[in-house]
């Protein structure tokens, strides 16, 4: 029998009409939907085209301005910022011998030891004590035994850590006869010992009261130079290939150009990540020396340098210049004639005492032409110890005449000078080669001949006048000397650094007073400034009636520096490389940043 028969075959036909009928009317209704729903709007899409496209020009134009006036806004409130990296090259009058603390004197080496070198404490922006290496310090009742505690973590810049080990080598070493360091004076009969490795402990054999201060020179590794014999330290590589600091900069190298006078030599250092008070902004800081002046200037006019140390007054050329910044922070010190009292005709007081009433201060210093702070004595008044009534007289030319007079220095009619026994009154006054110290010796040169005294001026650059100074090869000498906050003036005036023998010799006048040298012995040795005024005041006495030197003026230093720069916050300097009391805050680049 048939699966399916007739009637199942038209019923599944019927059932295949009406669905494909459902099929074709689902169809036509999408058709429908298509047509009204989607073709007939993309007409009507494109009919209003020019609408549409206008509104998204109009959003267009209004997106355009927010980001233009977001832009605007912006550089509104961002304002350059300093910030870190960047090479910074600094012009220094001299020559670069030695980077040792030990050792490091001149202009150049004191730059670049302080650099590179770290001491225990430092002179802060207003030439005050603060800590560096240090964390503390405390003193005992009786004023002779200073503890030190080193700050945590301290490194080398090779990587080694620094201790009281390292605090206790350099000490020693300073107090070695052998090792010839100009630091071994202050540092005779002190006993040095390291407590543990974080703390090390002074003891003095009397009251030094100005000891502190001694603790600002560098400190110097002892795995690099414990096994340098002292008498050969002077010429170890350490001090001018190799130094190894704690300091803010790392050394890089020293580069050499020219020969003779226009020999200039480039030190470069790098910062130091691990330094104790932040690694510095500026990333490679250089030092370039220069015979003079003149060579210094042309540096700076070319832009190869970016500021200049060692300059007087600012050149004539930058005066208009915006770019060119002058800084003029206050320096603790004295610029004096220092006549040598130990030989003929200055070692005669009454030479001398006329040489200084001779000498009106006021019209000498006005051939200088910014203001200079003159001084009349050899403490800053804001010294402990200071008096204004014990102050060097000065013009007073008719009684310089009768001094010279009375001393036998009769005036020539014929040369119009003073001599006696036929010998003339004249000597060789030394100085540096600058427009200040010239027109002040000038001045000095002047005044001096109208009482019938010749002062033959020679004028020296930086290098020749270090060595006729270390060599006391004059017979008198205009010069600068640091004092700093305290008024012990021990090296400049006790007899003792008049001795030949002397490390230093910074007595420049030679000068030798038994009553002098107590007072000052006692000055320094007396804990509360009342009785330390009293012992000053001693020394004050002495000096004015001996008169071993013409006391002139407070120098200034001057540092003179291209924008950008940033940082610069220093108000006073014991030294010129005070300067450097922040220089890790220094910084010459700038980056644009919301205020």
């Amino acid at each position: 029998m048939p699966i399916f028969d007739r009637s199942s075959r038209l019923r599944l036909r019927r059932v295949f009409r009406r669905r494909r009928r459902q099929v074709e009317d689902i169809s036509e209704v999408a058709d429908a939907h298509l047509d009204k729903h989607l073709f007939r709007r993309l007409i009507r899409l494109i009919e209003v085209r020019r609408f549409i496209f206008s509104w998204l020009g109009l959003v267009l134009l209004l997106v355009i301005g927010v980001i233009i006036q977001i832009r605007a806004l912006d550089a509104h409130y961002k304002t350059p910022q300093p910030t870190s990296g960047g090479n910074y090259v600094e012009g220094v009058i001299g020559s670069f011998t030695n980077a040792n603390p030990l050792y490091a004197t001149g202009s150049v080496d004191s730059a670049v030891s302080r650099l590179v070198f770290a001491g225990l404490l430092k002179y802060d922006e207003n030439s005050q004590l603060v800590p560096d290496l240090a964390e503390s310090w405390s003193v005992d009742a009786k004023a002779t035994t200073y503890t030190v505690k080193l700050k945590p973590n301290l490194t080398w810049h090779d990587g080694q850590p620094l201790t009281a080990d390292d605090v206790a080598f350099t000490y020693t070493l300073i107090q070695n006869p052998d090792a010839k360091s100009y630091l071994q004076t202050n540092w005779r009969d002190i006993k040095v010992e390291k407590l543990d490795d974080m703390t090390v402990r002074f003891v003095l054999p009397n009251k030094f009261t100005a000891f502190p201060h001694s603790l600002t020179n560098g400190i110097v590794p002892k795995h690099k130079l414990e096994g340098v014999a002292a008498d050969q330290l002077r010429s170890s590589r350490f001090n001018t290939v190799e130094p190894i600091g704690a300091g803010p900069f790392r050394f890089d190298e020293v580069q050499v150009e020219g020969e003779s006078e226009k020999r200039e030599e480039r030190v470069g250092v790098t910062a130091f990540e691990g330094y104790n008070a932040g690694q510095p902004k500026i990333a490679q800081f250089v030092i370039k020396t220069f015979k003079t002046e003149e060579q210094m200037i042309k540096e700076y006019e070319n832009q190869q340098i970016n500021a200049m140390v060692g300059l007087a007054a600012l050149p004539d050329q930058f005066s208009t210049d915006i770019a060119t910044k002058e800084y003029d922070p206050k320096l603790l010190g004295e610029v004096m004639v220092f006549f040598k009292t130990s030989e003929a005709p200055l070692g005669d007081v009454s030479v001398r005492r006329a040489l200084v009433l001779a000498v009106n201060k006021q019209k000498v210093l006005s051939r200088v032409p910014y203001p200079l702070l003159p001084i009349a004595g050899p403490l800053l008044s804001s010294h402990v110890g200071y008096s204004k009534t014990l102050v060097q007289a000065s013009s007073n030319k008719k009684k310089a005449e009768d001094i010279l007079d009375k001393a036998g220095w009769k005036v020539s009619k014929k040369t119009g000078l003073r001599t006696k026994n036929g010998k003339p009154l004249q000597f060789t006054l030394i100085s540096r080669t600058n427009s200040e110290y010239s027109a002040v010796i000038q001045g000095l040169q002047k005044q001096w001949q109208e009482i019938g005294v010749d002062a033959q001026v020679v004028l020296q650059q930086e290098q020749e006048l270090q060595s006729s100074v270390a060599q006391h090869s004059y017979d008198a000498l205009l010069y600068a000397i640091s004092i700093g906050p305290d008024p012990d003036v021990f090296a400049y005036w006790h007899s003792s650094q008049a001795d030949p023998r002397s490390l230093t010799r910074l007595n420049f006048s030679e000068y030798q007073s038994a009553a002098a040298s107590e007072a000052l012995e006692a000055g320094r040795t007396r804990a509360t400034n009342k009785v330390r005024s009293v012992k000053y005041r001693a020394f004050l006495k002495e000096w004015q009636k001996d008169v071993p030197a013409l006391a002139l003026y407070q120098p200034r230093f001057l540092y003179i520096v291209r924008s950008p720069f940033y940082g610069f916050e220093v108000n006073s300097v014991v030294s010129a490389a005070d300067r450097y009391a922040k220089v890790e805050n220094w910084a010459v680049r700038t980056e644009n940043r919301y205020q």
